[in-house]
């Protein structure tokens, strides 16, 4: 078997740049590596439902949202197979078969359920831990095994939830024999990227903590953002030593500065190094700083949201895309599925002669 990628995002609003650099941008370079044979990207909206089970036109609404950002950072549907995840039957069933294989103190010891579980406050009052975000992780192992995915491209944060699924691979093999794929997950290679700061400084960019850059933000909300990240709090005046660590601008800068734009937006200056070095010996402002980052931020968005627009002019295309995505991975998914009904001797209806043959001997024996 070939390499085959999967993954994907909930569709519980616009992506950001949190996602672009964690995951996205390693979709498009397997889009370009022609070792891939196959690659699908999910919307994973049933999983959105988990913690928006009483808000079902917000993910209604977004799956063409997501859509669009995945279109407009150059996915391309021809060498890509983008599909939904609710109009996949297959992996519905596959996730009931696996929760058999998945103690709930395994669960519990999962970091991104406890992580994801603090965040949204299920454990405080009354609100109470619903069943379908507990089980998470064995959704997701449903959604790559089905696929028969080898490689996973996601960030950091995903790590456990890759372990937890390549568990559950292992125990169905040994219990019922060969039968699934086991996966690999592909991190971000520069350790920098596996995680992009808020625009507060909070570890983690999200669309609930009202800290993310999107992927399609105007000009004038982009720059009103930029102009306000969080820097170093004790850099008060330009003459003042800056800290690096811990500011949210040269953790930007970090990951989205190239030589090549000193050269275009601050001559000052030959490289990254070169602006650190002024920065923390004092004498460099941070509007300066932030200006900068800002012209770099805007040449990439600038030409998502063009590319986006020509999508928002087109939406009767976007829906013939989903709709060929997703009946293709229809036959992929229901291909693995029939496989572990084998496995898992259920496949009652695949042979007729067979099964009553075996009803035959297994009756005639217990006589």
């Amino acid at each position: 078997m070939g390499k085959i990628s999967l993954t994907g995002d909930r569709p519980t609003g616009k992506l950001h740049l949190g996602h672009y650099v964690g995951s996205l941008r390693n979709r498009l370079a397997l889009q370009a590596d022609k070792s891939f044979d196959e690659i699908y990207v999910m919307l994973a909206d049933g999983q959105g439902l988990t913690d928006n089970f009483d808000n079902p036109m917000k993910i209604r609404d977004n799956i063409i949202q997501v859509t669009l950002d995945y279109l407009s950072i150059g996915i391309d549907p021809d060498r890509v197979t983008i599909c939904v995840q609710s109009a996949l039957p297959a992996l519905t069933e596959l996730t009931f078969y696996y929760m058999n294989l998945v103690t709930v103190p395994r669960l519990e010891r999962n970091p991104t359920v406890k992580n994801e579980i603090q965040l949204r406050g299920f454990n405080e009052g009354d609100a109470g831990l619903p069943v379908g975000f507990f089980t998470y992780p064995i959704s997701q192992a449903a959604d790559i095994t089905a696929f028969d995915a080898n490689v996973v491209p996601v960030g950091e944060d995903q790590k456990p939830m890759l372990e937890q699924c390549r568990e559950i691979v292992h125990k169905f093999n040994t219990v019922y024999g060969e039968t699934l794929v086991m996966p690999e997950i592909m991190l971000p290679k520069n350790e920098r990227e596996n995680r992009l700061k808020g625009t507060d400084g909070k570890e983690k960019m999200s669309k609930s903590l009202n800290n993310a850059i999107f992927l399609s933000e105007s000009k004038e909300t982009l720059k009103t953002k930029v102009m306000s990240m969080y820097t170093d709090a004790d850099h008060i005046n330009v003459s003042d030593p800056g800290k690096i660590e811990g500011n949210v601008v040269f953790s930007f800068l970090d990951v989205f500065c190239e030589d090549r734009h000193f050269a275009d937006y601050l001559n000052d200056y030959k490289n990254l190094d070169e602006m650190k070095e002024h920065y923390r010996k004092g004498g460099l402002g941070d509007v300066k700083c932030k200006k900068f980052l800002l012209a770099i931020l805007e040449e990439k968005i600038s030409k998502f949201r063009e590319e986006r627009a020509k999508w928002e002019n087109d939406l009767s295309s976007v829906y013939d895309i989903l709709l060929a995505g997703t009946n293709k991975a229809i036959k992929k998914t229901n291909a693995t599925c029939d496989r572990v009904r084998k496995a898992m001797k259920m496949d009652y209806f695949s042979d007729k002669d067979k099964i009553v043959s075996e009803w035959k001997t297994y009756i005639t024996d217990n006589k």
